[in-house]
């Protein structure tokens, strides 16, 4: 069967899994009256309550007698380790871009990685019945991206079709409206080869992703790039110097049939399948047949950024909600991510019982964080922090290319608030509809915390989207949190008249009958500096009548954080408590003794 190895990439939420779901749909891979979930392939429970892609998957259709094996990949930059890898098993991309926002930042953070593999791109102006959609422009903007990016002329030379993901049509004119994704199959199956490959030549395979199944262990997938593998071959795996790791036998061979994973005793060059029967090698080895010696090249990933402390949770209440609360625990459960996600990198911590968990930026750390969190797992994280490196100038930090689209009125505000935080404006123009495209470049270490910021400075209607740009030079010190805290002083149940006569001195994080503990973080204080305070003292009894109107307190409703905001709005001196009931802010040094010592000797160094 004559087979296609197609990716499709977009920026996130322009409709890729949206569109995946009708190409099963109308392949006749489900059957008319099979039930199935919208946004199939987003089979994570954190994939469907974000709506976002977080892990590339592997799925296949067919079509008029041949075999289209399709990837979804990651959207948003922070899993942008996906998306390199995944790429290297293709042999087309179909671009997918938003009719009414045009092309974005992670659109051309992925289109890069695609050019420079010298991939041709089908380019899908999506969503194209919005009445806000401005196609000839936005495929305008397409062109100029393809340039920017280095495009050879035979990449610029793309077809274009005009889609609706959502409902279900494709064409070549953008006043289309009606009928199938027929012309999408057909440009594939025209435009994108088919798989480079050398049938006669003993087996090879390079590693593009890595899970674990319960029964047969761990399970690698990616494309066979030379030869046949049979059930119960004998494969070893080679690391990228030629090294030899493990030797084995390919004990259950998986080819993709819809959203399935079918076993098959044998697989040839070109398909996408999954092997298991190795117990050693990753993602980026080669497994071949034991007459190959030479490694296929990998693609290098971008480095990660951004670092936070992963420690065990010491507060008064530790392991009273979580089952998994031991460092062992918890370093075993980094390793495992650290094996399967390239882009994450554990190391152990100078600290006792913590470790140091490396990324690329804060919602990817916040979705392992909250994938722990739902596991059992009780944890203390510190505030991020960017990493650094030595360059020619020195101390070199990371930073970011920042577009930001905001309604007209907030353009001053946010101008502002980035330039406080040493962004520097790189272009500002209308973008129509009364909106402002900002772009900024800007470093990592001043957009920690800033996002829940600008929604309360753009009053939720502002769109903020980062990508990894270059490291340069050290900015200096940028001023954090302007606000100090309220600090609990005691350990117990909060009450109502005590949080009463707090709410003058700031905004309070808990309610009433809330279990705290001392050096527990409370609220937010209204001045600088942090204030200590007793949420815990009743209304003292006396023999006097009361007249009532003191007797009902009513206290304005907490703020609530999510995990997220909550690491995005600690200080250095901070930490988030996560259990799988709770979120809680705390000071690292719960007592106040120890707190003002260590606080003295930051002062003196």
């Amino acid at each position: 069967m004559s087979l296609r190895n197609v990716a499709i990439i977009a920026h996130v939420d322009h409709g890729k899994t949206t569109l995946v779901d009708q190409l099963f749909r109308q392949s006749g891979t489900f059957r008319e009256n099979q039930r199935i979930d919208e946004r199939a392939m987003d089979s994570g429970d954190l994939e469907k309550e974000r709506g976002i892609t977080i892990l590339a998957k592997c799925t296949s259709i067919e079509w008029n007698g041949k075999r289209i094996n399709i990837v979804d990949t990651p959207g948003h930059a922070d899993f942008g380790g996906e998306v390199e890898r995944i790429l290297s098993m293709v042999d087309g991309v179909i671009l997918l871009v938003d009719a009414a926002e045009g092309p974005m930042p992670q659109t051309k953070f992925v289109t890069s990685k695609a050019l420079a593999l010298g991939l041709k791109p089908i380019v899908v102006v999506n969503k194209i019945d919005r009445p806000d959609a401005r196609a000839a422009e936005v495929l305008d903007e397409v062109f100029d991206l393809f340039v920017t990016l280095g495009a050879s002329d035979e990449q610029l030379d793309f077809p274009v079709l005009y889609a609706s993901g959502r409902n279900g049509y494709a064409g070549e004119s953008e006043e289309v409206r009606e009928g199938t994704l027929a012309p999408l199959f057909e440009k594939i199956v025209s435009h994108v080869n088919a798989p480079k490959v050398d049938a006669d030549a003993p087996f090879r395979f390079l590693v593009t992703l890595l899970d674990r199944d319960n029964f047969v262990g761990r399970i690698l997938t990616g494309r066979i790039d030379a030869g046949k593998l049979s059930l119960n071959q004998p494969i070893h795996a080679i690391d990228m110097d030629g090294n030899i790791l493990e030797t084995g036998r390919a004990s259950k061979i998986m080819a993709f049939r819809g959203l399935e994973r079918v076993p098959v005793e044998e697989a040839s060059a070109g398909d996408i399948i999954s092997l298991a029967g190795l117990t050693v090698a990753t993602v980026a080895n080669t497994i071949a047949d034991p007459s190959v010696k030479e490694p296929i090249a990998a693609q290098p990933i971008d480095p990660p950024t951004l670092s936070m402390r992963f420690s065990v949770n010491d507060s008064p209440l530790a392991g009273k909600e979580g089952t998994k609360v031991t460092s062992r625990m918890i370093r075993d459960r980094l390793m495992v991510e650290a094996e399967s996600n390239v882009a994450i990198r554990v190391t152990e911590s100078d600290e006792k019982d913590s470790f140091e968990v490396a990324g690329r930026g804060e919602l990817q750390l916040g979705v392992l964080i909250e994938t722990m969190r739902r596991e059992g797992f009780e944890l203390s994280i510190s505030r991020p922090r960017v990493l650094f490196t030595e360059g020619e100038n020195g101390r070199e930090e990371p930073y970011e290319t920042v577009v930001i689209d905001v309604d007209d009125e907030f353009s001053g505000t946010v101008v502002e608030k980035m330039s406080l935080r040493k962004a520097e404006l790189v272009d500002m123009r209308p973008s129509g509809g009364g909106k402002t495209r900002i772009t900024f470049s800007a470093p990592s270490r001043g957009l920690i915390g800033y996002h829940g910021e600008f929604l309360s400075d753009t009053r939720g209607t502002g769109i903020m989207n980062r990508l990894f740009e270059k490291y340069g030079p050290y900015k200096g010190p940028i001023s954090g949190r302007q606000n100090g805290v309220l600090i609990s002083l005691g350990t117990g149940a909060s009450v109502a008249f005590a949080l009463g006569s707090l709410e003058e001195r700031g905004v309070l994080f808990i309610g009433a009958g809330e279990t705290v503990y001392e050096g527990m973080i409370i609220g937010e204080n209204a001045r600088e500096g942090d204030l200590e305070v007793n949420p815990l003292r009743a209304k003292q009894l006396t023999n006097m009548r009361s007249s009532g109107k003191d007797d009902a307190i009513r206290l304005t409703p907490p703020r609530a954080m999510t995990l997220e905001q909550a690491i995005a709005y600690i200080a250095d001196d901070e930490l988030v408590e996560v259990t799988p009931k709770s979120v809680r802010l705390r000071k690292r040094w719960l007592d106040p003794n120890e707190r003002k010592r260590h606080a003295r000797a930051s002062k003196n160094l």
